[in-house]
């Protein structure tokens, strides 16, 4: 019986293993920092290339570089610009309409998402307006949370499919008409 406890004190006196203890501590906050940087940089670096999508696309449009753009025209090059958004064409609604200069009406209170719930797809005011008119433009597109569960994506705002939206607006004057 002495041995046995003499075996199990220089087993309680063996340091081997101690610095499996910090490292087992530390790995679920290390591990949530890894994940919520990688959802981070996904959705700064969606959100970056929506906004630059949208403004070389306005650039064009306030130059009056196309003739009678349609919704799926305008969302066709926002989308073949952005580059970074899965299955754009589907999830990217595109609202455009003028602004009266004399009520200065905004758009309606929140941004037109799609509801990937349902199979018809939300209408969307797109009115590109006459010379001189003031446009006021907002896309909006959904995406997945990469870790929907942990860190960040746990945390995003997300509707009833489990996705989390990101809008893109802006404002701008026609070209005055020719001759006008």
């Amino acid at each position: 019986m002495n041995r046995l406890r003499a075996r199990c004190a220089g087993l309680a006196r063996e340091e081997d293993g101690t610095a499996t203890i910090p490292f087992i501590i530390f790995l679920p906050f290390f591990m949530l920092l890894v994940m919520s940087s990688l959802e981070m940089g996904t959705l700064m670096l969606r959100h970056v290339m929506l906004e630059r999508a949208l403004d070389m696309s306005v650039r064009d449009l306030r130059l009056g570089n196309w003739n009678n753009p349609t919704h799926d025209d305008f969302k066709r090059v926002v989308c073949n610009r952005a580059g970074v958004i899965p299955d754009c064409m589907n999830v990217l609604l595109v609202e455009l309409r003028p602004v009266s200069t004399e009520t200065w009406e905004p758009l309606a209170s929140g941004p037109i998402c799609v509801d990937r719930a349902e199979p018809i797809k939300p209408v969307t005011t797109f009115d590109t307006g006459v010379g001189d008119n003031m446009m006021l433009i907002r896309v909006c597109t959904k995406f997945d949370p990469i870790f929907p569960t942990s860190g960040l994506g746990f945390q995003l705002p997300r509707d009833n499919t489990g996705a989390y939206a990101l809008v893109a607006a802006t404002a701008f004057v026609n070209e005055p008409d020719v001759g006008g």
